[in-house]
């Protein structure tokens, strides 16, 4: 008998804007139930403790480049609690394995941004960890192609695309690309197979098809 298809996930998404629709005190009241949350980057630690705080499902987070995830506490600045860092890691949480890579490239001094160099060790060691194959590739810069912003400080990942096309996952989702340029609309990669979507702001998609649902 051929194979059962793979159930269907349902993922929330987030990146770069406090949505007002999620950041209320209904908050979940009014979305479809969803099998978890994906944050894409820069959104503030409050929020993410916000998601944790109202969700039944994991927050998956990797960091921006404003580095605005953390919470003050008394004299300190500490990492968001609830939430999952997926930074150079992979995770598997709801049935799924993702994989994580935070910050952009360098464009000025300060940090949440990464050298050529870096992202480049930084990809070697996710494909050894990835070696298993992974189901979403999560970041917040984009990766070379479509969705890759027109300024410098926007522009696209060549080395993503490198770790796409050799472990293929289904899906890519990143923030930083706001929507000043115009909506970017999903597209599937060439090279690689994926699905990559900007999350900017919130909306709901299924896996594996990738269809926005909201």
């Amino acid at each position: 008998m051929p194979d059962s298809p793979a159930p269907t996930k349902r993922l929330m998404l987030v990146a770069d804007f406090v949505h007002p629709f999620v950041y209320r005190s209904g908050f979940p009241q009014g979305i479809p139930p969803v099998d978890a949350v994906l944050a894409a980057g820069d959104l503030p630690g409050y929020f993410l403790e916000f998601l944790a705080s109202k969700m039944t499902v994991p927050v998956i987070y990797v960091h921006g480049n404003h580095e605005n995830e953390y919470v003050n506490e008394d004299d300190q600045r500490i990492l968001p609690r609830g939430v999952i860092s997926a930074h150079g890691r992979v995770i598997e949480e709801a049935g799924l394995r993702i994989a994580g890579w935070g910050g952009c490239p360098r464009y000025r001094s300060g940090g949440g941004q990464f050298t050529d160099a870096e992202v480049r060790w930084g990809m070697r060691k996710l494909a050894w960890k990835t070696r298993r194959g992974i189901d979403i590739f999560l970041t917040h810069a984009p990766p070379d192609g479509p969705h890759a912003g027109k300024d410098f400080a926007h522009r696209g990942c060549p080395e993503f695309n490198g770790l796409m096309r050799l472990r293929r996952p289904p899906m890519v989702i990143h923030g930083h690309i706001h929507e000043y340029e115009g909506k970017k609309i999903e597209y599937t990669d060439e090279a690689s197979g994926a699905k990559v979507i900007n999350a900017y702001g919130y909306r709901v998609v299924d896996f594996p098809s990738g269809e926005m649902t909201f």
